[in-house]
């Protein structure tokens, strides 16, 4: 054991999870460790067994990063662990899909005894194999191996594998993690970084409602840095074909756990340095699971705190007293502590109530005790009531007190209240108009002390009246002092947390929504950005996104006739039909104004029709950098038209130009946390612009900077390429470019497309022009060593890359293309639709996937691939805008009037729809029910959003208010 590293030392002597771990029993070398990534394990009594051949391994893995230092060993740890993706082990009918050479596929040994083949994964489990290195040599497996099944089980804890099954199960150790995972991981348990007194797997898998198998596939996968859209589609099998919302909830929830740790582990080291930290303490730290729990259990012990009543108490020397009234009171003698001139300590009373303060203390911090409240809390009837608050009645904006009147006098079951409710009453209190309190019942108080004093704390022995007295008194002030305070902040705070939480959700429901709606393509269309004093600023751009005109029109100030003239002469000298309307200020009199010239027939002989579009954050966007970069001609006010006729063009193009924030689709986006909204908007973005794909050769770099495993440096590194060395021929000259690694090119290459018929054209002009097409790519500094050996075959045009298909799976295409007989230049057309249909119909979608040794998900990707016409594009799925001709008032509405329109927004207490009158109208949630909803719709939430268009039916027009009620009666 001599030659053990310090860490390892305190592993092998720990027998129970009561002891200090081993980063409070070491010194700052230990504090270093805690930087490093460590396995976590339960295996601390492995040292009595008898021992494995994995010792000859480890010797000669570790020595090769590191030299005998007992640190660099560690590290050596790490970096051999970060090279591999950990993931699941795979059913035995399964063969690993994408590296199917791999030969390490014999479960039974490996789940026994057998590690020499994988170095690198099992090198996780070292300082465990050093453990069992202290028994003796190792040259051959012990006889003795296969008996230890409940050891066995352990070394999964440690590397989160599954080894309960050996013979249906295999291990997956390289980095192309294809194949269904087990689900049943048991004890599965991977090891952080901070450690806890809970397992980060189950915890996660609670809180989430995502089975363990899948939360535990999930932290590897976000360990090696592998984006939400990548996982979603790519790793399907891994993750239960859960979807991207799933992901992001479980990814946020991972990052508080983690927070949790840490934040633990620093006020550990911050207590052991002063000298505060007894094991009490400790345990008490290593349960917390949430900020909360820390905070109640850390706060009396915060630099600068006058301390607490109990640590008063337990400074005059009234903590033997208070352990000895429930362990041996019988020997107790309170007169004893009586010392006149010591205040607290004057007199029985003073003295009775340190005790009672040392008791409450130790009756708040006890980890059954809060448990036992908790769930009798959720038996009982807690309410959350607002009132209005006695300051804002007396002063206050009277607009403002209004606002609230629904919470003026309101009270609700904390297990019925509503995100919404929650939000606004929130507000309110952050305004001072209203005044917040939870209602826990008395029954609650009553059952909880009759429970300590009869049965979690009853004594050990005869208490006499006095001391019995002084029991009660203990826990009720615990539960008035210290446990009600608690149960109130958390209860406040989950709910707001969850509030928060689903606000941010449907924030990103919304724009995800918003940024699918589908192109309008092969149109001229005429943006217009309506004013009045000012004008309505006009741009009108060509089908491929090109400014043809700009101009100023004053329609709202007695010009509109002769202004007429120049309209009509601009929408037929460019043959243009399609006018958009931004929706801000004079939006109606400007659409009034179109119609009534449509309705007309004043512009004869086109067939001119309009559409209202959201204008969010086009004048935040018509005076950023980028706008200046793109238009640096234009006036800001025209590039604002330029901008709302392309969000009609292509919206996911120029809706990513604008902080996803200002596009104004959400619900209390500025009560909520901002660094969660920020992450969850931005994560929608790269999803969305991923899921779609982009075509390499001419895209913008801002939309570029959104795929999956770019950034605005990548993104900027491909575009400075493109412009020196032409356009791209394939998927895998990305890897010439500067600061894209293997890593960034996993993660992006299946969401970027190329234009097959644009590059054989390319190709061909080029060969004509120089005779080889060796010279397209230079051979500069970007790429020089690997277009030197093979330049003509890294510029050969590869069918597969205008295709959703990864690169890493182009071999299994290849040979699921031989097993139909198809060709990959026919990629897209009926023939091979015909091709794939007649194989899976013979053999079926699993007996293929069998055949081609690969999983049903990855088959049916590749299958998507072939068969999806050339130009796919998902948001032909999504609706478009709706074109008008005419227009209806806000007076012409009545009751029963049934009218189409489209969702404008979504929140958790209705949806506001566009009916063209100039105001939303609100569908109440109660209103939106299953069966009215589309199929499509039916495996998603009870929702709508934005882009969708329903029919309503008019409930209620309330014309002072401007309110319209509707009722929802289908989905169009």
């Amino acid at each position: 054991m001599l030659s053990l590293p310090r860490r390892v030392k305190t592993e092998a002597k720990a027998c129970t999870s009561e002891e200090l771990p081993s980063f409070l029993n070491s010194s700052s070398e230990s504090e270093e460790e805690e930087e490093e990534w460590q396995p976590k394990s339960k295996i601390a009594k492995k040292p009595r067994l008898p021992k494995k051949n994995e010792a000859k391994t480890k010797k000669a893995v570790v020595p090769r990063s590191a030299a005998a230092k007992k640190m660099v060993k560690k590290v050596a740890l790490k970096e051999e662990m970060d090279t591999s993706l950990p993931i699941a082990p795979v059913e035995d009918t399964r063969i690993q899909l994408l590296n199917p050479k791999e030969e390490d596929t014999n479960p039974k040994p490996k789940s026994l005894n057998q590690k020499p083949e994988v170095p690198k994964k099992m090198e996780i489990n070292s300082s465990q194999g050093k453990n069992r290195k202290s028994l003796g040599s190792d040259e051959k497996p012990s006889t003795s191996v296969p008996i230890m099944g409940n050891q066995v089980k352990h070394e999964q804890c440690e590397e989160a594998f599954a080894f309960d099954e050996p013979p249906s199960k295999k291990i997956k150790l390289n980095a192309c993690p294809e194949g269904k995972p087990v689900k049943n991981l048991g004890g599965n348990k991977i090891k952080e970084e901070f450690e806890m007194n809970w397992d980060i797997v189950q915890a996660l898998s609670e809180i989430t409602n995502v089975e363990p198998w899948v939360c535990a596939n999930l932290i590897r996968l976000f360990q090696e840095e592998n984006t939400i859209p990548f996982i979603a589609r790519y790793r399907k099998e891994l993750i239960n074909n859960l979807e991207a919302d799933a992901l992001r909830e479980v990814q946020q929830t991972l990052e508080e756990l983690r927070t949790v740790a840490k934040k633990t582990h620093t006020m550990i080291q911050k207590l052991k340095k002063e000298g505060k930290l007894s094991s009490c303490l400790l345990k008490a730290l290593l349960n917390c699971r949430t900020l909360e729990e820390l905070d109640h259990v850390s706060a009396p012990y915060k630099t600068g705190s006058k301390g607490t009543k109990a640590q008063r108490a337990k400074q005059l020397g009234l903590e033997p007293a208070a352990l000895s009234l429930l362990q041996n009171p019988v020997e107790l003698n309170l007169f004893s502590y009586i010392r006149p001139n010591t205040k607290g300590l004057a007199n029985i009373q003073e003295v009775e109530a340190g005790v009672q303060h040392i008791l409450a203390d130790i009756f708040a911090k006890d980890k059954d005790t809060l448990d036992f409240i908790r769930k009798l809390c959720q038996q009982k009837y807690i309410s959350i009531q607002s009132t209005l608050a006695k300051v804002s009645s007396k002063s206050g904006n009277e607009k403002d007190i209004d606002k609230f009147q629904l919470y003026h006098e309101f009270s609700c079951h904390i297990k019925n209240i509503q995100h919404h409710q929650i939000l606004a009453i929130n507000r309110g209190e952050n305004l001072k108009i209203l005044t917040v309190k939870v209602n826990i019942p008395d029954g609650v108080k009553n059952e909880f002390c009759w429970w300590c004093v009869n049965e979690r704390w009853r004594p050990k022995q005869f208490l006499k009246p006095e001391f019995m007295r002084i029991l009660r008194n203990s826990v009720e002030d615990a539960y008035k002092r210290l446990i009600h305070p608690l149960l109130c902040r958390e209860f406040r705070s989950k709910l707001t947390s969850d509030a928060e939480k689903e606000s941010v959700m449907m924030f990103g429901r919304n724009l995800r929504q918003l940024l699918l709606t589908s192109p309008v393509r092969g149109r001229t269309l005429m943006g217009v950005d309506p004013g009045y004093k000012h004008g309505c600023k006009l741009a009108i751009i060509s089908p491929t996104s090109q400014i043809l005109h700009t101009d100023v029109v004053y329609l709202h100030s007695g010009q509109g006739f002769r202004e007429a003239e120049k309209i009509k002469r601009l929408l037929q000298q460019y043959n243009c039909s399609t006018v958009v309307i931004g929706n801000g200020t004079a939006c109606r009199e400007t659409e009034a104004y179109f119609a009534d010239l449509i309705m007309k027939k004043y512009f004869a002989p086109l067939d001119v029709v309009y559409c209202i579009v959201s204008e969010a954050g086009a004048s935040i966007y018509s005076v950023s950098p980028e706008a200046s970069k793109e238009m640096p001609d234009l006036d800001p006010n025209l590039r604002s038209a330029v901008s709302i006729a392309r969000r009609v063009q292509d919206p996911l193009a120029e809706l990513v130009k604008i902080e996803p924030k200002h596009i104004g689709v959400g619900m209390y986006q500025h009560d909520v946390s901002q660094t969660l909204l920020k992450a969850t908007l931005d994560s929608v973005v790269e999803e969305c612009v991923s899921f779609v794909g982009v075509d390499i050769n001419i895209c913008s770099e801002i939309l570029l900077r959104h795929i999956a495993g770019l950034n605005a440096n990548r993104a900027k590194n491909i575009i400075e390429w493109r412009e020196k060395n032409g356009p791209f021929i394939n998927r895998e000259q990305l890897k010439e470019v500067k600061g894209l690694g293997p890593k960034s090119f996993q993660q992006c290459a299946g969401f970027i497309r190329f234009n097959q018929e644009y590059i054989k054209t390319f190709c061909s002009s080029k060969k004509t022009e120089l005779g080889s097409c060796g010279l397209l790519t230079k051979a500069g500094a970007l790429g020089k060593k690997k277009s030197k050996p093979t330049p003509c075959a890294l510029q050969q045009p590869n069918p597969l890359d205008q295709t959703c298909i990864h690169p890493e799976s182009y071999n299994l295409a290849m040979r699921f293309l031989s097993l139909i007989g198809g060709n990959a230049n026919d990629i897209g057309k009926s023939d091979m639709q015909q091709k794939v249909n007649a194989v899976i119909q013979k053999e079926g979608l699993e007996g293929t996937a069998t055949r081609l040794n690969t999983t049903v998900h990855t088959l049916q990707l590749i299958i998507d691939g072939l068969t999806q016409p050339e130009g796919y594009d998902i948001r032909t799925d999504f609706d478009k805008p709706d074109f008008k001709r005419s227009i209806v008032c806000l007076e012409d509405l009545s009751v029963g009037t049934i009218l189409t329109g489209k969702v404008e927004n979504a929140t958790q207490f209705g949806v506001f729809v566009d009916i063209g009158v100039g105001k939303a109208g609100l569908i109440p949630v109660r209103s939106i029910t299953e069966a009215k909803l589309s199929k499509v719709k039916k495996r998603r939430s009870l929702g709508l959003g934005p882009g969708e268009r329903v029919e309503v039916k008019v409930l209620n027009v309330d014309i002072p208010r401007l309110r319209i009620t509707l009722d929802l009666i289908r989905v169009l």
